[in-house]
């Protein structure tokens, strides 16, 4: 097996695990990537070294479990990596973590952590206790505090669930009547979700990647601006900037300290064009879907946190570099450019080709031809259809 470090990326269907590929692999590192399909887009990296394929983690625990426990032992990793919120969750629960740790190193919070900073309605009541400015939030409790709630709201609202990610979930409102009705639908899928203002179009919209140590002490920080997104009306981004705004780094960088996280995260914000004012709207307690403009910027969180696992703790990285532009083409930009009225006035413009790419790389070709690939396991396996739905 030689003397290089190995590591292994699980969920290597999305954008977030071949960023984390490319990372690692490229630096000389031993990457293994794992999925529940060979037909996942980080499995035809040029610096994937070997390839994975595993029982689903959703619906075949055990299996998985014995799986990976089996790869981890042979494989003699140094570091695992998971990118998906269940895939991390399933590994992080007190037994099964040390079952896996007396093979290799997971430098991730603990599941029951996880789940608290994964409770849309734990983080906004945190973030109130600490004086973070958040949109207007209600919890209804049930059928007749929803009804009390929805005749002093102002219109329109958004309905989101407890835990979910993108847009997945989201429904909005324009008045009491439709408030009673998308509520009842989403509780059915996502109970009790909350009810929260809509933030008025003409702020910017700010992602903000984190990295703390075992201590809780921020190690790395990087913030970009959303530009495009798919759904249009809001959803996950499809084309970002990186940017300096101290204002919405100090406060996540406070916000996961107050949390006592460890590992990755990634805090998103709007800012209200009514008073300019940033507003907390969630945090992601796993690596994020434009981690590769991080990596383009020169914020290369994946190595650094193969590092803190490595060394048991690292140097304070602070520095990137600003108007860097990344952007999700396949399918991602091209949906938005499709559904957006104004697809003709972007700015930037879509077909300025100049950019960065999740996916794209000359250097890098083949996961382009995964990801196309990859349609066929969404559509043909059972159980991967499900992540059409994520």
């Amino acid at each position: 097996m030689g003397n290089r470090a190995r590591i292994l990326i699980l969920d290597g269907m999305w954008n977030k695990s071949l960023a984390a590929v490319r990372s690692l692999g490229s630096k000389g590192l031993h990457v293994t990537a794992g999925e529940e399909t060979r037909l996942a887009t980080a499995l035809f990296s040029r610096y994937c070294t070997k390839r994975f394929i595993y029982p689903s983690p959703a619906g075949h625990q055990e299996r998985f479990i014995e799986h990976l426990e089996r790869e981890l032992r042979e494989g003699n990793y140094n570091v695992i990596m998971p990118t998906e919120w269940g895939t991390q969750r399933l590994l992080t629960e007190s037994v099964t973590r040390q079952r896996l740790e007396r093979y290799t190193r997971i430098p991730y919070a603990n599941a029951f952590l996880a789940e608290r900073v994964n409770d849309k309605a734990f983080v906004m009541n945190h973030a109130m206790g600490r004086g973070i400015s958040i949109p207007n939030t209600y919890f209804p409790s049930g059928s007749e505090h929803l009804i009390k709630i929805a005749q002093n709201l102002a219109y329109p609202v958004l309905i989101k669930p407890r835990s979910s990610s993108g847009s997945r979930g989201i429904a909005r409102a324009g008045n009491k009547e439709e408030l009673l009705v998308s509520y009842k639908k989403v509780h059915q899928k996502y109970p009790f979700p909350l009810v929260q203002e809509r933030i008025p179009p003409g702020g910017g919209a700010y992602g903000v990647g984190v990295l703390l140590n075992f201590q809780s002490h921020v190690r790395a920080s990087f913030v970009y601006r959303r530009i495009r997104e798919y759904p249009v009306s809001g959803g996950p981004s499809t084309l970002r900037e990186s940017a300096r705004n101290d204002l919405v780094r100090e406060i996540a960088e406070s916000l996961l300290q107050s949390l006592q996280w460890i590992g990755v995260a990634h805090v998103e914000f709007k800012v209200d064009p009514r008073n300019g004012q940033p507003k907390l709207l969630e945090v992601n307690p796993r690596f994020w879907g434009s981690l590769s403009l991080a990596i383009e910027s020169g914020m290369d969180f994946p190595f650094l946190l193969y590092r803190m696992a490595m060394e048991g703790d690292i140097e304070t990285v602070r520095d990137y570099k600003v108007g860097v532009r990344c952007r999700w083409l396949i399918p991602g930009d091209m949906l938005h450019f499709i559904m957006n009225p104004q697809r003709f006035k972007l700015r930037p413009h879509f077909f300025d080709f100049s950019m960065k790419d999740d996916i794209l790389s000359r250097e890098d070709p083949l996961p382009t031809l995964g990801r196309a690939l990859s349609l066929f396991s969404l559509l043909f396996h059972g159980e991967m259809r499900a992540l059409l739905r994520r």
